[in-house]
């Protein structure tokens, strides 16, 4: 057995158990930002906040599934927030899944379609520090992935 061998069979569950962590912290972020008021979901939407007020940005989602990762457009969109949040340091994730996202925020229209929830920032929800537990789990899992140079780290989220 290689070091190489043994350095991946070390790392695998603990970084399984450390992604279901991070998914479940995600999810209750979500859900807390919800009933607080403090939740901007779509690209158009996120980018006005940020432009206007990105100092009470705390952190970002960034969603798609398969079929947009085709989208010209929408990778450009998140290659801009993506260097604005880093060059104003707001923690940032990616999720695979829009769909369960917009089964967590509850987010659509009469159609059951789910609406722009591309993006979606957490926001402070007035002048103090929000301390929310699972705000402060995933700004540790973010700065835990900078670390290894995983800039935008990809987070699934619990069914």
């Amino acid at each position: 057995m290689t070091l190489e061998e043994v350095r991946c069979q070390d790392t695998v569950p603990e970084s399984t158990a450390r992604m279901q962590g991070a998914g479940k912290a995600l999810h209750e972020l979500l859900l807390s930002a919800q009933r607080q008021g403090c939740l901007t979901a779509g690209v158009y939407e996120s980018a006005k906040v940020l432009n206007v007020d990105p100092d009470n940005v705390t952190f970002c989602v960034l969603a798609a599934d398969e079929e947009d990762e085709g989208d010209i457009a929408l990778q450009i969109h998140f290659t801009l927030i993506q260097a604005f949040c880093c060059e104003n340091d707001i923690d940032i994730v990616r999720v695979g899944d829009v769909q369960r996202l917009a089964a967590i925020v509850g987010a659509g229209d009469e159609a059951g379609a789910p609406g722009d929830l591309h993006c979606i920032l957490i926001s402070n929800p007035n002048e103090d520090t929000w301390k929310d537990p699972a705000l402060e789990k995933l700004s540790l899992f973010c700065e835990e992935s900078r670390s290894v140079n995983d800039w935008v780290p990809s987070i699934t989220l619990p069914e």
